[in-house]
């Protein structure tokens, strides 16, 4: 069954929520948001690219940090509203220069940094 990106359910905003995780090691490294055509663009490419809520423009991810990711697998989950991109990045993957956006833990009310920036 071919797959129609319009099929997914888009906020009020027309975007979706879009998880990047690495085909590898399975680590999350980030999320940002997706509409229609940086899905599409996604697809048709192999280059992973967001929608920037900031700028208001495409953001094919590390077109100017060189810190690339490379589709692997584009899935989504059971209620249609949410991507899971599957990935090969090169690179840091957060714009602090950590592998991971996710590099802050809370346990018993405490913050630990889990990694530092890559050098």
């Amino acid at each position: 069954m071919a797959f129609d990106p319009k099929s997914l359910k888009f906020d009020d905003n027309g975007l979706i929520p879009a998880i990047a995780q690495d085909a590898e090691s399975k680590d999350v490294l980030m999320m940002a948001w997706m509409n229609l055509q940086a899905i599409e663009k996604t697809l048709e490419t192999g280059k992973v690219t967001y929608w920037s809520r900031s700028r208001q423009s495409f953001w094919v991810k590390g077109e100017t940090s060189g810190h690339t990711q490379e589709l692997v697998d584009f899935r989504y989950d059971c209620d249609s509203d949410c991507i899971l991109v599957l990935i090969n990045q090169v690179g840091p993957a957060c714009h602090t220069n950590r592998r991971s956006c996710f590099y802050t833990s809370v346990k018993d009310g405490q913050e630990t940094e889990l990694m530092k920036p890559m050098s």
